[in-house]
């Protein structure tokens, strides 16, 4: 019977964790008056406090689904291993980010986004692997996914592709296998290296069921008035035609997909959607494929069918996040979000929002979806500008990204930049963005699509700016 290995044997010793968290408290002062240029006159509040706004599964679940969650949030923590000698779960590598799900996904719960330690530091040397922690990897940093826009070495051809950080090379369970890490410092001289963090997973349900009529019906109205704004976000269609909606640049259509190309894709764990190894490596595909498969003889029903399904179903459990109670600031904050043009794509329950259709597992069926996010996908400029194309999205295109939640999360934009909640505002607009933001800055593409926005949103008097900050952190 496979086990469950805690990951409190691996933990970073006490001493250094408490050396990451003084750090961060000193830092974080420096941070709020490095981050905040000139051009804000709010600051941010910082993570709201109090208990985890979100990680709780819906409330309306049926006693059969109520009763499976456990063993799906189970799954949600498992820690793999190449051959499952110690953790049970067997598939890791031969290339791989993370070694588990919730490594990469645990603020303010299990299915967030990063924490405020870089939980890569967990992985790098687990089990003996040799590899080195990357400049990128930071103790106080999100944890970090790497993209090469262009293939390494030769610049004329395009690659785009996920360079996972770390392989099994040295593992007590990976026999003879031998891989060198991706040279990260070649690409950074190069200028050919990306950075992608881990989205939060809460309420994704509900996402992949909103109506494609409803998106298409917000679409056509929001590029209606395009002339005035500037703005007019496009699909990402799937290869079926579908829309998508998952992923930084909604490259994904449905939580299934999503979870199967991460566990593959992020941990190296082959399964039945993604059945090859990233990389193949002789002596480096170790196990039958795929590595993770329905089990057709276990008891209970509910370890039948493969890891992904059961994955797709936690994430599907996972009701949206609550925001803070509104008050006098937060609401002046919400009429100043709608005043300056930030629902134009972060629709806001009022006039626009998302209604379910009827869904078969119940407690999905017509949910008002307030995502704040219109599900499209926009040019945002030069410098938030990836140099990665998936599907319709180009290189300067990203999903707009749902707001519920950000009051707890601790880094903002599609690479974890920023931890400053007014910076990551600012750096929608290529006017501000770049005189803030230390990384490299591409070139060739348009101009964002918010940058009316955020002149407006410097417009505002310190009190406007700062309710609607506070409103951001109400979410």
């Amino acid at each position: 019977m496979e086990k469950n290995c805690s990951r409190k044997s691996r933990v970073l010793p006490l001493f250094r964790l408490l050396l990451v968290t003084l750090a961060l408290l000193c830092l974080a002062p420096l941070a709020l008056v490095v981050g905040v240029r000139a051009q804000s006159k709010a600051t941010d509040p910082g993570v709201r406090p109090g208990p985890p706004a979100a990680g709780k599964f819906f409330s309306t679940l049926s006693k059969e689904q109520s009763a499976l969650g456990p063993l799906f949030t189970q799954d949600f923590n498992n820690i793999f291993g190449v051959t499952a000698t110690e953790t049970g779960h067997l598939g890791l590598g031969p290339v791989y980010n993370s070694d588990e799900c919730e490594l990469c996904h645990s603020q303010p719960a299990a299915g967030g986004a990063s924490t405020f330690v870089n939980q890569a530091l967990l992985v790098y040397n687990a089990d003996g692997a040799t590899n080195t922690v990357p400049y990128f990897e930071l103790s106080a940093g999100a944890m970090q996914n790497s993209r090469f826009p262009q293939q390494l070495g030769n610049l004329s051809l395009p690659d785009g592709l996920d360079h996972q950080v770390f392989t099994i090379t040295g593992r007590a369970d990976a026999g003879s296998c031998d891989i060198a890490q991706p040279d990260f410092s070649e690409a950074q001289s190069e200028n050919d290296i990306e950075f992608r963090v881990p989205p939060p997973m809460f309420g994704d349900g509900l996402m992949e069921i909103i109506q494609e009529k409803d998106i298409l019906s917000n679409q056509s109205a929001q590029c209606a008035e395009e002339a005035s704004t500037g703005i007019c976000g496009t699909p990402n269609y799937a290869s079926d035609g579908s829309i998508g909606r998952f992923g930084w640049k909604a490259q994904n259509r449905s939580a299934l997909i999503f979870v199967s190309e991460a566990l593959t894709g992020e941990m190296g764990v082959t399964d039945e959607a993604f059945p090859n190894e990233g990389n193949e490596t002789p002596g480096c595909v170790i196990n039958a494929l795929p590595e993770d498969h329905s089990n057709f003889i276990s008891v209970p029903p509910a370890d039948f069918p493969g890891t992904p399904e059961r994955l797709a179903l936690f994430v599907r459990f996972l009701a949206p996040p609550t925001p803070a109670p509104p008050n006098s600031a937060t609401l002046n904050g919400q009429n100043q979000f709608n005043a300056v043009g930030c629902n134009i794509c972060h629709s806001s329950p009022s006039p626009v929002q998302f209604v379910t259709p009827t869904a078969a597992i119940s407690a999905l069926s017509d949910q008002n979806v307030n995502i704040f996010s219109d599900l499209l996908v926009h040019h945002m400029g030069n410098c938030l500008a990836d140099g990665v194309t998936q599907g319709a999205a180009a290189g300067d295109m990203f999903r707009t990204a749902p707001l519920w939640g950000v009051g707890q999360r601790v880094f903002f934009m599609h690479d974890g930049r920023t931890t400053d909640i007014v910076q990551a505002v600012e750096d929608h607009s290529d006017t501000y963005c770049a005189q803030g933001y230390g990384g490299s800055v591409l070139s060739g593409y348009q101009n964002s699509e918010a940058d009316t926005v955020i002149n407006s949103f410097n417009a505002l008097s310190l009190t406007n700016q700062q309710d609607l900050i506070d409103f951001l952190r109400s979410l």
